[in-house]
């Protein structure tokens, strides 16, 4: 018997993704189910559902961590050659420079998983990235967004949750989307306050979304353009890039999609500048400390 709150996993996709069950309709014989560890909302039957035991779950979420784990060595590889190069330079230049302080990009972080929220929040800290997150419902985005900008004035946006494309329908009509349409409107609110790519770099979308419209509506990255699922932590992996970039540089879609955990079927966008600044003297205690 199949219970709300259950860890459980499709039958007829060979049990490989793990849902959390969040809603049962018992006359419909179907099951509302969310993602663990990808920002998948979809009904299933009940009948094509089955309770996960402790050991599998443990073994599944330990090889989704090994993945991430991968993916956050070369992140901060590469963050470490940037560092490298920039005091290279700063000694080149003028060798009795003092040292620089850092400032990378804000983050404005709004998710519909307050889950989810916890788990980028600990990964922005992680990677030196100063972020506010707020765990807003993907219905109430377009009506918060505003009000959060205004409060935060990011360089950042990030605009997530849960969504998934409604099997049989349409894929070029937002109403096959469970949330596709709140991504798309709230970006449009946001593009009211700032116009500029450059001057706020939004992401936005989840599992499945309507990439087309939400790039459409004004944001620099999007998923997803093959309608794959994303991994809970793709939103902070695809921004920490422009976050570290200098100002002075364009990043190229393609070397921030690298950095995603799903790829280029599941993230797109445009080139953007980077929002990363240095400043001379260190005054203190830097942003990234």
């Amino acid at each position: 018997m199949i219970h709300i709150g259950d860890i459980v996993a499709r039958k007829s996709y060979g049990h490989d993704i793990l849902f959390k069950v969040v809603e049962i309709n018992k006359a419909k014989g179907i099951a509302v189910i969310k993602g663990i560890e990808y920002r998948l909302y979809a009904d299933a039957p009940l009948d094509d559902l089955i309770k996960m035991e402790s050991e599998e779950i443990a073994k599944k979420k330990m090889a989704i961590q090994n993945w991430e784990e991968e993916s956050k060595r070369l992140i901060t590889q590469e963050r470490r050659l940037m560092r490298e190069k920039l005091e290279w330079f700063q000694r080149e230049t003028n060798p009795a420079s003092p040292s620089f302080i850092e400032l990378p990009g804000k983050v404005l972080h709004l998710d519909g998983d307050p889950g989810y929220l916890k788990k980028c929040l600990q990964s922005y800290k992680e990677m030196n990235i100063p972020a506010y997150g707020v765990s807003v419902s993907e219905q109430e985005m377009p009506m918060r967004v505003l009000k959060y900008l205004q409060q935060e004035k990011p360089d950042i946006l990030v605009i997530t949750g849960h969504d998934g494309f409604i099997k049989g329908k349409n894929r070029n009509d937002i109403n096959s989307y469970y949330n596709s349409r709140f991504y798309v409107d709230a970006v449009k609110q946001a593009r009211q306050w700032e116009r500029s790519f450059d001057q706020l770099i939004i992401f936005a979308g989840a599992c499945q979304s309507y990439f087309e419209a939400i790039i459409d509506a004004g944001a620099n990255y999007a998923s997803s353009p093959e309608r794959v699922n994303i991994h809970a932590l793709d939103p902070v992996y695809v921004i920490q890039k422009p976050a570290f970039t200098p100002i002075a540089q364009s990043v190229q879609a393609m070397d921030v999609i690298k950095n995603s955990l799903t790829g280029l079927d599941g993230i797109g966008g445009i080139e953007t500048r980077g929002v990363y600044r240095i400043g001379i003297p260190n005054w203190g205690k830097s942003e990234t400390e």
